[in-house]
């Protein structure tokens, strides 16, 4: 499970069998969210408050393109 970065305890994600259109995952406790990635879109959300969400968004645009590119090099290096 290829972790990207940690910001404020959120654990941005992706699992190691993966699949297409590019997402990531969040994680922090017991919590759990999945994003896509172009356009950004809320796919899944357990157990985060919509300030939590807001938050979380907000740094997938700030780093849309290094999650990208960590999606990118880890399954083109890995097929």
């Amino acid at each position: 499970m290829p972790t990207i970065f940690i910001i404020f305890g959120f654990r941005f994600q992706f699992y190691s069998n993966d699949h297409t259109p590019i997402h990531v995952h969040i994680v922090k406790g017991t919590s759990r969210a999945k994003y896509n990635l172009f356009p950004i879109e809320l796919i899944i959300n357990q157990g985060f408050k919509p300030s939590e969400l807001k938050m979380i968004e907000s740094i997938i645009e700030e780093n849309v393109e290094t999650i990208s590119e960590h999606w990118n090099t880890y399954f083109n290096n890995n097929l």
